[in-house]
């Protein structure tokens, strides 16, 4: 089944399993019906946007594989929707398709340097459409290392964004999340458990930095229990504060209720050893490029690794701030 989803009213396409995540925004035409075929075997849902503002509501409700832009009448829009999504942290990585039949050399250039990943001028063919949508997603995934359980860019992305950031001279602060005793708890209850609580946490980080940080927030997922979100530096409290609030909230209620009563589980620790773990916490590290002092990642990373384990060592959850200049 697909799902065409309206601002103002839903319509059913019939197709097959799995989920498929559509951002469309279209016009003198609709292309909708046509959706299906891109990904046969999905269930794809089909959110239909007219401007940047409302992507980016979507996009706190609902992950989105990939965005496609279509102009069936005057395509000259179309450079300037690329432009405003391309511009922003949290919709940067998304895959954009542009299908603008009979468009000009200048608005393919145009999309081309605002970043749009893919144009067809040509009409849509149902063979080369697919493989060209999922030529898209599969290479995002591959070059950004997306997180499989967040579905958040990995590694390469956030060097990429921080790099970005201190080339373009600006103010921000990382953050860096860890949860605390998370070993312990995916060996006690299992990985379906462990992947389940993965999920939860990259869901908090990223609604609350959406929610804080709309215009210049970013989230991104290392692997295993470890985020990292980059933020102005005026909204690290309120940030950090919130995610630690609604990640307190939820910890207990990840533990069988006897458990959640004892207040710990037993486990074996990492010298072979029974030890008592309490209900996990978060502890987050965070380091401000407030006065421009850094001139690459590998430097924040460095003093971060430190801050990270000096505040894991504080009971409970907190976050602490780097506040000595770079060593």
């Amino acid at each position: 089944m697909v799902k065409v989803q309206d601002k103002n009213k839903t319509v059913k396409i019939t197709t097959r399993s799995g989920r498929f995540h559509i951002g469309l925004c279209q016009s003198g035409g609709n292309i909708s019906a046509k959706l299906p075929r891109l990904v046969p075997t999905a269930n794809v849902v089909v959110h239909n946007f007219d401007t940047s503002e409302e992507l980016h509501a979507q996009f706190q409700r609902s992950y989105i594989d990939i965005l496609i832009l279509s102009a069936m009448d005057d395509p000259s829009w179309l450079s300037d929707m690329v432009r405003k999504i391309k511009s922003q942290a949290q919709l940067q990585f998304i895959p954009l398709m542009v299908y603008a039949p009979g468009a000009g050399k200048d608005l393919i250039i145009n999309c081309l340097i605002e970043g749009a990943d893919d144009i067809t001028i040509d009409e849509w063919d149902d063979e080369l459409m697919p493989a060209k949508a999922m030529m898209l997603v599969s290479r995002t995934q591959r070059d950004l290392g997306v997180n499989p359980s967040s579905r958040l860019p990995g590694a390469n992305a956030i060097e990429f964004e921080i790099d970005k950031r201190i080339h373009n001279n600006e103010k921000f602060a990382v953050c860096y999340a860890d949860v605390d005793n998370f070993k312990a708890y995916n060996d006690y209850y299992g990985y379906m458990y462990g992947d389940k609580t993965i999920r939860i946490t990259s869901h908090i980080i990223r609604t609350v930095v959406q929610d804080l940080a709309p215009d210049d927030g970013f989230v991104g997922h290392i692997g295993g229990d470890d985020f990292v979100f980059i933020i102005p530096p005026e909204k690290v409290e309120n940030v950090c504060q919130n995610v630690i609030s609604t990640f307190d909230r939820m910890a207990p209620f990840r533990y069988d209720e006897a458990d959640r009563e004892r207040g710990w589980i037993e486990v074996a620790n990492r010298k072979g050893e029974m030890e008592r773990f309490p209900v996990f916490t978060i502890s987050i590290a965070v380091i401000i490029n407030q006065k421009r002092m850094f001139k690459h990642p590998g430097e924040m990373s460095h003093m971060m690794a430190d801050l990270k384990k000096y505040t894991k060592t504080l009971p409970g959850s907190n976050y602490m701030i780097e506040r000595r200049r770079k060593y």
